[in-house]
């Protein structure tokens, strides 16, 4: 039973890890324009579905184009400023701890939606418009520790920084569309009354599960030892899952770092087992 646990927990923190930035992903940056990075943070924010949670959460009762507005324009204030300074002066931290956190702002929403300040606490619940700013703050330092995986450079690196942020706006623009026009058709609809509360209860539950899954794999990355697979073994393991769900696996531009002109074979892959160091297979 023990070891099924353990599998199931390796395949999920890999599966919540299927928006990171893979080896592959610095590998193809490398010579990357600007354009290169604003469809890669379009991506990465498609992908993101802890963003994505959160997003939905804020906009499930809201139907004033007034209320969205303000909302959003405070969430994305928020990630816009910590995505371009902590990445310019590059702040960072163990991108698993971070994107717990992140799943915890989904739990916290959720929690509003269903009233729990006032049902189980007793008291009001805080500024919604602020909570969605300071939250902004933390998912946009989560897309910085993402981006600063890639190996930027120097040359026009706020320029490359920009260009992801406003791929990052273009993404959620579309993201946002999809949400609304879902949620305001099933708002019509006899069951949004029936099931709101049990849509919200389930947006927790997901949260909670992401935030199981990003604390697993914390452990994982902090103490290897602790668990019975092999250290390299088990890097491996994630490195290669996290390729394989890379956000820019189906780019049509390959970087080959060894190819020779008028050598259309692919050559070495660069490889990393810890998002920092690599080598060449």
């Amino acid at each position: 039973m023990k070891f099924f646990l353990l599998v199931f927990l390796t395949l999920a923190s890999n599966f919540a890890l299927a928006h990171g930035m893979s080896a592959e992903d610095q590998a193809r940056i490398l010579n990357a324009g600007y354009f290169e990075f604003i469809r890669l943070g379009a991506t990465h924010m498609l992908s993101g579905y802890d963003h994505l949670l959160f997003l939905f959460g804020v906009l499930f009762f809201l139907t004033r184009f007034k209320d969205i507005l303000v909302l959003i324009t405070a969430f994305t204030i928020g990630h816009s400023i910590t995505l371009v300074f902590a990445t310019i002066a590059g702040i960072t931290a163990n991108y698993y701890l971070i994107d717990a956190v992140i799943a915890l702002t989904v739990c916290y929403k959720a929690f509003e939606n269903l009233d729990g300040f006032k049902k189980y606490l007793q008291v009001s619940s805080p500024s919604l418009a602020w909570m969605v700013f300071i939250f902004g703050l933390i998912h946009g330092f989560g897309l910085s520790t993402r981006l600063q995986q890639l190996p930027l450079g120097e040359d026009g690196i706020v320029l490359k920084i920009l260009a992801f942020n406003v791929g990052v706006e273009v993404g959620q623009i579309i993201a946002l569309s999809i949400i609304f026009v879902l949620l305001a058709g099933w708002r019509k609809t006899a069951s949004f009354q029936k099931f709101s509360a049990a849509a919200n209860v389930l947006l927790m539950f997901v949260g909670g599960l992401l935030l199981l899954m990003q604390l697993h794999g914390y452990q994982h990355s902090a103490y290897p030892d602790d668990f019975p697979l092999n250290k390299d073994d088990h890097s491996h393991v994630h490195e290669d899952m996290k390729k394989s769900e890379s956000a820019l696996s189906n780019y049509p531009r390959r970087l080959n770092l060894n190819e020779e002109p008028g050598d259309s074979t692919e050559g070495p892959s660069v490889h990393s087992h810890d998002g920092k160091n690599f080598h060449i297979d």
